[in-house]
């Protein structure tokens, strides 16, 4: 039977320089992926009584997405995050005090799932941190950790803290470089957090147009990359697009090779669009296809 997976954490809207609006937000992008792929998650989140709440919600619907998890504030706005450029690299500017900052725990007594994925921007707020820690008070299964650093809602003591509860952890090389400054190389940084950490057995360093990374405590060491130079037109989501795939291949049991292979050409793919989330759903017929799902 496949394993279950709930994803916690953020929904909002990406709004671009050009005044475009797409739905977004880390853990909402990696469940919208899993449930095209037919995966089938449970999103957890929260959304505000607005136009942009409604519009959440007719894209889950639109989509098949189970929204038994999907709370309504009716004090906090839907998130939204303003994105610009530097050098080509997407950075954001995150509004405080939104929806997803004020995740109910108590609907989340007693749930079980084999998986649990979150990221850290959604902890920032005492309300959040405390419905995932009501989602992991029983939990016996598997913690993806999927390390978001955007500033200012980040601390160094926080981070480290994840790290040494995460089972699969997922960084981008920039964020490594962040939180290890004090090694020379990427495979020294890799050394340092295992080191810091009896539970991690998988750790995933994405590298942008250079590939991925994915080692873990068997002593297995994939490095998967482009093999072509990519058209690219937003690196928005990329990360997301990966996480989604090693969700997948976790929930099927591939291997780490197949894993990051696949993950590597779906994030491959995702960039050559504008926007973390797809709503022509043939664009993920091809991998269905391939992939055998």
């Amino acid at each position: 039977m496949p394993k279950t997976i709930a994803l916690i954490g953020e929904v909002l809207f990406d709004l671009y320089p050009n005044q475009k609006r797409i739905l977004g937000g880390a853990p909402f992008n990696v469940a919208w992926h899993l449930q095209a792929f037919g995966a089938v998650p449970d999103f957890i989140s929260r959304i505000g009584t607005d136009a942009l709440g409604v519009e959440v919600r007719n894209a889950m619907l639109a989509i098949g997405m189970n929204f038994e998890h999907l709370q309504t504030d009716v004090t906090h706005p839907t998130g939204q995050v303003s994105v610009y450029y530097e050098q080509d690299e997407p950075r954001y500017r995150i509004e405080a005090n939104q929806a997803y900052d004020y995740i109910d725990a108590r609907p989340l007594v007693n749930r079980r799932y084999d998986i649990i994925y979150h990221g850290s921007l959604a902890l920032r707020h005492a309300v959040s941190e405390q419905a995932l820690a009501t989602l992991l008070a029983n939990h016996h299964g598997l913690r993806f950790i999927d390390v978001n650093l955007r500033a200012p809602w980040w601390q160094l003591s926080t981070i480290q803290s994840l790290i040494q509860q995460a089972d699969w952890l997922k960084l981008n090389q920039e964020e490594v470089t962040l939180l290890v400054p004090n090694y020379a190389s990427l495979n020294a940084r890799i050394d340092y957090l295992f080191a810091q950490s009896q539970k991690l057995n998988t750790l995933i360093v994405t590298r942008g147009a250079a590939g991925a990374i994915a080692v873990n405590r068997a002593g297995d060491y994939i490095n998967v990359a482009p093999k072509h130079r990519l058209p690219v037109v937003d690196t928005v989501g990329a990360g997301d697009a990966f996480a989604a795939v090693i969700l997948l291949a976790m929930q099927r049991g591939w291997s780490l090779a197949d894993m990051m292979a696949r993950a590597q050409q779906f994030a491959g793919a995702l960039v050559r669009i504008q926007g973390a989330t797809v709503q022509d759903l043939s664009f993920y017929q091809a991998f269905i296809d391939e992939w055998q799902l």
